[in-house]
């Protein structure tokens, strides 16, 4: 049977529950703009009328606030960077290898005004904030930061649009070119150096890409682990026991050895002397 100091407490939880109830209710009722938050789902992989992004087990790196929509294909060693939007809803997109598309940038496809797919090629560089529009990129070329390539237009193998730069639609650019200004034209041939340094921005961002994916694939212990190991490596006296991978000796139920874990000036005084005279010495050397 129930205790009568049960009852009470279970008459006045059930009490306070329903007036908490009837002043969220009335709250509601006084509310001038209805607002409701709602979980809003992961758009990294969208698909757009049943067809689902393409990713290969080898693409080096999709940012988590990247968009992937709809009929894209990204190839091996192939990256999206934060913010980045890739949109196949009209047509297909297709990212060959080691391609990278750079934050903010947008690659799109045309369906109304002409029937645009937009090809990249393998080893393209998309810069920041870059606008490729139902465009063809091929290999090894670059298009600058913010620049824009628009619908129809043909970027060459190695060549460069400068940033800021306008493609406009139906343009051709030739191999090797370097195309500059609104609209852009050609200014002259891209030198030797610029490609270079191209092919080497490429192997570049793919090593911060597959850096980039490691850190982003950790989940939320691994996460805490790094903060705790961070904060140990920041605040442990160098001179002091250092924390290893190897098991102690002495384990004690996967804790570790309490003379290592545990050890203080209680059990260890002669440590706390040699710290606390550590300490005496660099506040002297302070002064």
């Amino acid at each position: 049977m129930t205790s009568l100091g049960a009852r009470v407490v279970i008459a006045a939880s059930n009490t306070a529950r329903k007036l908490g109830q009837a002043l969220d209710n009335m709250g509601k009722s006084m509310e001038v703009v209805k607002y409701r938050d709602r979980l809003v789902p992961s758009t990294r992989f969208v698909a757009v009328d049943g067809v689902s992004p393409t990713v290969s087990p080898l693409t080096a790196f999709v940012a988590p606030s990247a968009s992937v929509i709809g009929d894209v294909t990204l190839g091996k060693d192939s990256s999206v960077w934060y913010g980045a939007t890739v949109r196949g809803d009209v047509h297909k997109i297709t990212l060959g290898e080691n391609t990278s598309v750079g934050d903010r940038a947008v690659i799109h496809v045309a369906k109304i005004q002409g029937d645009f797919p937009s090809i990249v090629g393998d080893n393209v560089t998309i810069g920041p904030g870059a606008i490729v529009h139902a465009a063809t990129l091929e290999d090894g070329s670059v298009v600058g930061a913010s620049a824009q390539v628009l619908d129809g237009s043909v970027v060459g193998k190695n060549a460069i649009v400068a940033p800021g730069s306008v493609v406009t639609p139906g343009t051709s650019v030739g191999e090797g070119e370097y195309w500059s200004g609104n609209p852009a034209k050609m200014i002259r041939k891209a030198t030797a150096e610029e490609l270079a340094a191209a092919a080497e921005n490429a192997v570049e961002v793919l090593a911060l890409a597959r850096m980039h994916a490691f850190e982003c694939d950790k989940d939320l212990e691994q996460l805490t682990k790094d903060d705790e190991a961070y904060e140990d490596a920041t605040t442990r006296d160098p001179e002091y026991w250092q924390p290893t991978d190897e098991k102690a000796p002495e384990d004690v139920l996967g804790q570790g050895s309490p003379g290592l874990i545990f050890d203080s000036v209680l059990t260890n005084p002669e440590e706390g002397l040699k710290f606390k005279q550590k300490k005496a010495k660099a506040a002297a050397e302070q002064k």
